[in-house]
C-alpha cells in the first residue's frame, strides 16, 4: 500500500533518502500541521499519506531541506533537489493562493501544455500530408482516404479509453468511465445534498453517487474531465471561487439545482434528464474549483480524524491498479505466475 497515486493509479515511484518513507519522487510537508504528501510526477497531485508514523519522515524531510543548498524558498514554501533525486517542498504557513500555485499550478499547467502539443502534433501532421500529398501522389493514390481511416481509428479509440474507474456503490464491482460517459457525468441534488450522477450504461439507469462516494468520483472523474488543464488566470480565479465559498463543500452544494418540477404522467423521463448540471459544461474556472474542492474536502475529513477512509482511498487506488493491470494479462500468465509463487 502507500505505492499507488490515488488519483491516477500510476506507481508514485522510491527515493533511498527518506529511510522512514521511501515511497515518492517528490515529497511535501508541512512540519507545524503533522502533514505529509507524495507528489505524483506523472498527474502532478499531491497524495496525502494516513501513516501514523509520518512525523518521523517529516522530521528527516526538515532536516534533509536544511542541509541542502540546492533550494529556493519564500517566506512560507520552499523547493529543494537532493542529489539522489529526490525534491522536497517544504510548507510553512502558507495562504491558500500561495499554496494553491505551488499545489495546483503544476498539474494544470502540465495538463494543458500536455493537450497543446497533442493538438499541435495533430495539426503539423494533418498539414503536413496536404501539403506534401500532391507532391508526392500519396493523396492521389488514395493516401488521403487512408488518412481519413487512421484518424477514424484513433478518434474511436479516444472514445473508448478509460478517463477513469470507480467502485460502484456498496460493490466491489469497479466500473470504467469512458469519454462517452464522462461528458454526460452530472452534479445533481439527492434528499437535500449534492450528489454525483454517472450513466455507465446507455441501457441503464445512472448511478447516483451519494456522500462519501460522491465525494470520492468527484476527485476521480474531475481530473478526466479537466484533462486539457488550466492557465495560471483561471486557477486563480478557481482558488477564489473555493475561498468565497469557505467551506469545499458548500461550493459542490451551490452548483447542485434544485430538480425541475415535471407532471410524471406526462414527461416520465425529464426529471432524470433536467434535475442536474453537467460537469463538462459548466465554466472551466468552476470545474478547475470544483477539482480543487473535491480534494481538499477530502483531506479535511482525513484530518478531522477519518483516517479509515483515506487508508481505504489507498487501498482502492492498489486494487484498481491490478485490475487495470491484469485486463491486459492473458489468463495463462496469472495462472503460470500463480504455480511459481506456490512453487516458491
Amino acid at each position: 500500500m502507500y505505492s499507488t497515486c490515488l488519483f491516477c493509479n500510476e506507481d508514485l515511484g522510491s527515493n533511498e533518502i527518506v529511510e522512514q518513507f521511501p515511497v515518492g519522487r517528490r515529497l511535501a510537508f508541512d512540519a507545524s500541521k503533522g502533514r505529509l504528501w507524495v507528489v505524483c510526477r506523472k498527474c502532478e497531485r499531491w497524495n496525502l499519506t494516513p501513516l501514523e508514523e509520518r512525523w518521523e519522515a517529516i522530521e528527516e524531510c526538515e532536516r534533509l531541506f536544511a542541509g541542502t543548498r540546492l533550494r529556493v524558498s519564500t517566506d512560507n514554501i520552499g523547493l529543494a533537489k537532493l542529489r539522489e533525486g529526490l525534491e522536497l517542498v517544504r510548507i510553512g504557513d502558507a495562504l491558500r493562493p500561495e499554496m494553491a500555485a505551488w499545489r495546483y499550478g503544476d498539474q494544470f499547467g502540465r495538463r494543458r501544455r500536455k493537450s497543446m502539443l497533442l493538438t499541435a502534433a495533430g495539426v503539423a501532421a494533418v498539414g503536413g500530408l496536404v501539403v506534401l500529398g500532391p507532391m508526392t501522389g500519396i493523396i492521389a493514390g488514395g493516401g488521403w482516404g487512408s488518412w481519413q481511416i487512421v484518424n477514424g481509428l484513433h478518434n474511436a479509440y479516444e472514445n473508448r479509453r478509460v478517463r477513469a474507474r470507480l467502485r460502484l456503490p456498496n460493490s466491489d464491482i469497479v466500473a470504467p468511465v469512458r469519454k462517452k460517459q464522462l461528458e454526460k457525468v452530472a452534479i445533481v441534488r439527492a434528499n437535500d445534498d449534492w450528489a454525483i450522477r454517472v450513466p455507465f450504461s446507455k441501457n441503464a439507469l445512472p448511478t447516483v453517487f451519494t456522500g462519501r462516494d460522491a465525494l470520492h468520483a468527484a476527485s476521480k472523474l474531475l481530473p478526466a474531465i479537466n484533462e486539457r488543464g488550466a492557465r495560471a488566470g483561471e486557477v486563480q480565479s478557481a482558488v477564489e471561487l473555493v475561498s468565497s465559498a469557505g467551506d469545499p463543500a458548500r461550493l459542490f452544494q451551490r452548483y447542485a439545482p434544485e430538480p425541475r418540477r415535471y407532471d410524471t404522467r406526462r414527461f416520465p423521463s425529464r426529471v432524470m434528464e433536467d434535475s442536474g448540471h453537467v460537469l463538462s459544461s459548466l465554466p472551466k474556472e468552476v470545474r478547475v474549483a470544483l477539482e480543487m474542492a473535491s480534494h481538499e474536502e477530502q483531506e479535511r475529513r482525513a484530518l478531522e480524524g477519518e483516517l479509515a477512509l483515506l487508508e481505504a482511498a489507498w487501498k482502492e487506488a492498489e486494487e484498481v491498479a491490478q485490475i487495470a493491470d491484469d485486463m491486459f494479462l492473458p489468463a495463462s500468465t496469472s495462472a503460470r505466475l500463480e504455480e511459481l509463487k506456490q512453487g516458491g
